[in-house]
């Protein structure tokens, strides 16, 4: 991968460790992931008023990616609710690289090295220190964060492929996948009802301006990979994205308060550092 888009991707990692953040600092994650995805979806739409749809080819991706984005907040929600950020964003995102280089091969023909095997190897260890090292997580807990690092997965392929038959429009296919994120206020609505989602701007304005902001570092975040899998290995992209992990635990440790052993910081470079040798 060029060093220029190396660098690029690794500053949406910042960016998404960023908003992952955001979103564990606040109590309700639930609301606070729904306005996350308000702030994107009205994004998202003024970007597609304002261009052209990305080719006809590329719709079957752009329907599947929106929908298990949408399936990907929800089980992102249940994970923070389970573990604290140190212990749930490794496990999540550094699951997440194994399971894309996997799928690329499969779906996209993209070859695994040595380097790649060797890099699989390390993230799979730092996991496992990861989820068992610490503070007690519980198995409900953990297949929460690996289920959430599968939806990554799955996402990560299908816009890979989907994105490389938009016919070079690369912003225009991202908003129009983001747009699925109506659907997030559509699910808290139904579970909550109007009431508990529209009083917290009184009650709170400053979480839901935190949660808007967060969403607009998503989108960037994730609007910057989706340029960087046009030409780039889906597998690298992942895996240079999944350095967030360390930028997650010292945004944890420093504005969180999180508690982080010398393990668990072993673990987390080790875990990035594999996904370095993915990115090769």
């Amino acid at each position: 991968m060029l060093s220029y888009t190396g660098g690029i991707v690794l500053f949406a990692a910042l960016l998404h460790a960023s908003w992952n953040a955001m979103l564990h600092g606040n109590r309700d994650r639930f609301l606070s992931m729904t306005w996350m995805s308000i702030s994107i979806a009205v994004v998202s739409t003024f970007v597609v008023l304002s261009l052209p749809p990305p080719a006809r080819a590329s719709w079957p991706c752009i329907v599947a990616s929106g929908l298990v984005h949408v399936l990907y907040n929800v089980s992102l929600v249940r994970s923070y609710r389970r573990n604290d950020l140190a212990q749930a964003y490794p496990i999540a995102r550094g699951s997440s690289p194994l399971l894309v280089t996997l799928g690329a091969a499969l779906f996209a023909h993209e070859a695994i090295g040595a380097l790649h095997a060797l890099g699989i190897a390390m993230i799979s260890g730092g996991i496992i220190v990861i989820a068992l090292q610490g503070r007690r997580v519980s198995r409900a807990g953990t297949l929460a964060a690996l289920t959430t690092g599968a939806t990554i997965a799955l996402y990560t392929v299908i816009d890979g492929i989907g994105v490389r038959l938009s016919d070079g429009q690369p912003l225009a296919y991202t908003a129009w996948m983001f747009l699925f994120y109506w659907l997030m206020p559509v699910l808290f609505v139904a579970a909550r009802g109007v009431a508990p989602l529209w009083m917290p701007l009184r009650s709170e304005p400053l979480s839901v301006g935190s949660s808007l902001a967060g969403g607009l570092v998503s989108i960037a975040a994730y609007g910057i990979v989706i340029w960087a899998l046009q030409s780039g290995a889906m597998g690298a992209v992942s895996a240079l994205r999944e350095t967030s992990v360390v930028f997650a635990v010292l945004i944890g440790r420093v504005f969180l308060r999180e508690t982080v052993s010398g393990t668990r910081w072993v673990a987390c470079v080790v875990v990035a550092a594999g996904a370095v040798c993915l990115g090769l």
